[in-house]
């Protein structure tokens, strides 16, 4: 029996691509909302950095611990049985918050947002990779990111319009049980059935770290996607500090920098599918995206960043220039096996995520604190050494666009 084509514009890369929307509307909604939800639940001016960075620290441990879990699971149950899965955790774990009343409260509801949002990505760029053609894995893969990554703009103005963090964690509730409704019309990837009848070590995280081979890749195919989070997690999250420190202002809303570079993210993962298969390379596409990521990045440390508007510019070019996030899991996909593959795509990207607090000790507790730099010179060393770590990584990283993923790995 003939197994079906799909297309691009086909139901399962739809329903992935609205299921990394409402993953990243719930990822990003405690940013957008942290002050007015901490102050909620008891938080005071004097509390909030401390109770906040425990509360984000608690989804961060959260997408850790979930990203290894549902990877696993998604090669020993199946690609679907992880989309339904993780959905119904962080949508129950989203109506749960919108009723809670202490900071405790808000990090156990965080920590189990975080497990089920770990899940959603991993699991359908897997699937779209294996259930689309190779020259259209990219594009499909593209698709799923950019639409999803606009997740981020619907939670800033669902807030701006109802002004209520709590009727905003309700709608993502909402939006994810009815997405879940959607997916039982999606099928399951026939290379994963393929492989649940034969006789196959399937989801063993410690196959990817127990060869050198298959580890070397691995760690590559985390540390090329470190520039997003040094990008979204230091200078776009802080660019009102950075805007204070540079030229003064008082009036910039971090919130709006992550609306503007989010929405230039979900255009550049739109894009980076093209430039892939107009360069027949995964490789190229992101020399090209890195390229525009240290422009940017010059540019945000120049004497053109002098006002909130040219900041606000120049957070949407970040945001632009880092927008491979769907070519980075990709390549994460296409670089193992069937029996592995949903365990590396979803971990990959959580390792990352789970990064952010180690590039934020160097440049907060050692840059800042231990030698005493100023703000602007610490993010500059910071953004030195991810972007050299990621072109090292970057360097060695295999080129997986005309590869075959009907394989698996042996132990």
């Amino acid at each position: 029996m003939t197994e079906k084509k799909y297309g691009i514009l086909s139901l399962p890369v739809i329903v992935a691509a609205l299921g990394y929307f409402v993953d990243i509307y719930d990822l990003l909604l405690f940013t957008i909302v942290k002050k007015p939800s901490m102050m909620g639940v008891g938080a005071t001016e004097a509390s909030l950095l401390v109770d906040s960075t425990r509360v984000i620290n608690w989804q961060m441990t959260g997408l850790l611990l979930g990203g290894i879990l549902w990877g696993v699971l998604g090669d020993k149950k199946g690609r679907l049985s992880v989309l339904f899965g993780s959905i119904l955790l962080y949508s129950v774990a989203n109506f749960f918050t919108a009723y809670i009343h202490n900071v405790n409260q808000y990090a156990i509801c965080r920590f189990v947002g975080g497990l089920g949002l770990a899940g959603e990505l991993g699991a359908g760029i897997t699937l779209v990779s294996e259930l689309l053609p190779k020259n259209k894995r990219g594009i499909g893969t593209s698709m799923v990111a950019g639409i999803g990554l606009s997740g981020a703009v619907c939670a800033y103005f669902t807030y701006q319009f109802t002004k209520d963090w709590r009727l905003c964690y309700q709608i993502g509730g909402g939006l994810g049980i009815a997405l879940l409704l959607l997916r039982v019309s999606v099928a399951e990837s026939g290379m994963f059935k393929e492989v649940k009848q034969a006789n196959v070590v399937r989801g063993n995280f410690f196959m990817l770290i127990n060869n050198s081979k298959r580890l070397k890749k691995y760690a590559c195919a985390i540390l090329i996607g470190l520039p997003t989070w040094y990008v979204i997690g230091i200078l776009v999250n802080q660019s009102d500090r950075f805007g204070k420190a540079m030229f003064g202002s008082t009036t910039i809303d971090s919130g709006r920098s992550i609306m503007f570079a989010y929405a230039a993210i979900a255009i550049g993962d739109m894009f980076v599918g093209l430039v892939s298969h107009y360069f027949k390379s995964r490789k190229k596409a992101l020399l090209l995206y890195y390229i525009l990521c240290i422009i940017s990045l010059v540019i945000f440390f120049s004497s053109y960043n002098n006002s909130d508007a040219s900041m606000y510019t120049i957070c949407a070019m970040l945001g632009f220039s880092t927008g491979f996030w769907a070519i980075f899991i990709t390549m994460g996909a296409e670089q193992f096996g069937t029996n592995l593959r949903a365990t590396a795509a979803t971990t990959v990207p959580n390792m990352v995520r789970g990064a952010l607090p180690l590039i934020n000790m160097m440049f907060l507790d050692l840059f800042q604190k231990s030698l005493g730099w100023t703000l602007i010179k610490s993010g500059i060393v910071t953004g030195v050494v991810v972007m050299t770590i990621t072109l090292i990584a970057y360097y060695f990283t295999e080129e997986t666009y005309h590869k075959d993923l009907n394989y698996v790995e042996t132990p």
